[in-house]
């Protein structure tokens, strides 16, 4: 069993994979967003190479946990991908991912050039951790 977790936005969709058990999560590469059928392609090529059985798509609430645009947006956009790729996607509450894995590169030292171009696929895989973490019984 192979996870796909996916932090979706604007310009970019970060992209981690689990490993074959299902226990740990690691960050694949980031997609540049262009028009929304070759983000599809490539998606679909990531579960065809990686054997992916599942995905989970990070889910931005509000601090209040209500739903706003954004979590529309991504709400739609795991529709239209369990759609196309006809496997089972998940949602996942991603509140302050971005800002935990911000946090992770800035104690690391990381360069703000450097963090610019792996923090989404960061933020990917602690959406996708901390759903395997909350589901998965070992």
């Amino acid at each position: 069993m192979r996870w796909m977790g996916l932090d979706y936005g604007d310009k970019t969709i970060g992209v981690a994979l689990s490993d074959e058990l299902g226990w740990t999560a690691q960050g694949l590469e980031v997609i540049n967003r262009r028009k929304p059928e070759q983000d599809m392609e490539r998606l679909s090529a990531i579960v065809s190479q990686y054997n992916v059985t599942e995905v989970v798509v990070g889910l931005p609430k509000n601090m209040n946990n209500t739903i706003g645009p954004r979590g529309e947006i991504a709400i739609a956009f795991s529709e239209e991908l369990q759609h196309r790729l006809n496997l089972p996607v998940h949602l996942w509450d991603e509140r302050l991912t971005t800002v935990a894995a911000t946090r992770t590169l800035l104690e690391a030292d990381v360069s703000r050039k450097k963090r610019k171009q792996v923090i989404d696929k960061m933020a990917a895989a602690l959406i996708l951790q901390g759903y395997m973490d909350a589901n998965m019984k070992r």
